[in-house]
C-alpha cells in the first residue's frame, strides 16, 4: 500500500498516535503504530479502525498504491488525530492492514522527520504550540 520514501536510506520511521473520533466521545480513542509515509498525502487506515470507530463514509476515492495500480477505497471521518503534543482533524482513507501518516497531517500538526533518531518530532521552531504558514 505504502510508496514509502527511504530518507537518506535510514529505514521505516513510524509514529505512536492516538486515533479517535471527535464526535462519538463515548468511544475509546485507539493506539496505533503508523508508518510515516510521505510518500502518501493522506492518513490512511485498516477498516478494522474505521468499524471501531464508527467513521462516516463520505465518498469513494480511487487511489494509485505503491504498485502502480488503482484501488477504490472509502475516504471517511472525522477523525481526531494526536501525536505527543499535537493533534489535527483529518479525514482517513480506509485501506490495508496498516496505518500510513501522511504528509497532510504531519504538516497540519507542525511535525518533522529527524531522520538521525529515526522518528518523528514536534518542530523544534515551535515546541509547544503547532505553527502553521497561512500567506
Amino acid at each position: 500500500v505504502s510508496n514509502f520514501r527511504y530518507l537518506c536510506d535510514v529505514g521505516p520511521i513510524y509514529a505512536d498516535l492516538l486515533i479517535s473520533n471527535p464526535g462519538k466521545e463515548e468511544l475509546s480513542a485507539i493506539p496505533a503504530k503508523a508508518l510515516v509515509d510521505t510518500g502518501s498525502l493522506f492518513l490512511v487506515i485498516p477498516s478494522h479502525i474505521a468499524i471501531q470507530l464508527k467513521l462516516k463514509e463520505y465518498e469513494k476515492r480511487e487511489v494509485t498504491i505503491a504498485d502502480g495500480s488503482k484501488k477504490l477505497c472509502n475516504d471517511g471521518g472525522p477523525i481526531l488525530l494526536e501525536y505527543v503534543n499535537r493533534q489535527c482533524l483529518t479525514g482517513a482513507l480506509v485501506l490495508g492492514e496498516e496505518v500510513l501518516l501522511g504528509a497532510i497531517p504531519i504538516e497540519d500538526m507542525d511535525l518533522i522527520i529527524h531522520p538521525a533518531q529515526l522518528k518523528l518530532i514536534a518542530n523544534p521552531a515551535n515546541p509547544n504550540i503547532p505553527g502553521a504558514i497561512v500567506k
